[in-house]
């Protein structure tokens, strides 16, 4: 199912996907909670030794604002990154083209609309830096 797997992946079912992993590339020791949803147009990174809390969403398709585009059926896609050492809380939603970090926690409940630095704690909707993380 999967392009790249890692060593010492655990996934809790259920799995979303569009493409069934066409796309994925998933580190060693990564740890999926139960009903992760990958919009898997494109690549999904995630980096070894990171965590994914319950009822993630990794969206990396999407589509245009022109309503005309849209009624076509248009569709563009961003590849969505998320680096080493890093922990996803429950219920987080990461929109498509953004780059979380390494040792980044993103606190439950936050939408992910941009790139997120190395080493910080953020939150909120939209996630926000919190602090640094040392």
């Amino acid at each position: 199912m999967f392009n790249e797997l890692g060593e010492n992946v655990y996934i809790e079912p259920p799995l979303n996907a569009n493409w069934g992993g066409h796309f994925y590339k998933i580190g060693n020791n990564v740890y999926i909670n139960y009903n992760l949803t990958m919009v898997d147009d494109t690549r999904i990174t995630i980096g070894s030794h990171t965590m994914i809390g319950p009822n993630v969403t990794l969206i990396a398709g999407t589509h245009p604002l022109e309503t005309q585009l849209r009624k076509e059926g248009y569709q563009y896609n961003l590849p969505v990154s998320i680096g080493e050492n890093s922990w996803l809380g429950a219920n987080v939603t990461v929109l498509p083209g953004v780059t979380i970090g390494n040792n980044v926690v993103v606190g439950a409940n936050s939408l992910v609309t941009k790139d997120i630095p190395d080493n910080t704690l953020v939150m909120g909707s939209p996630a926000k830096i919190v602090t640094n993380l040392d």
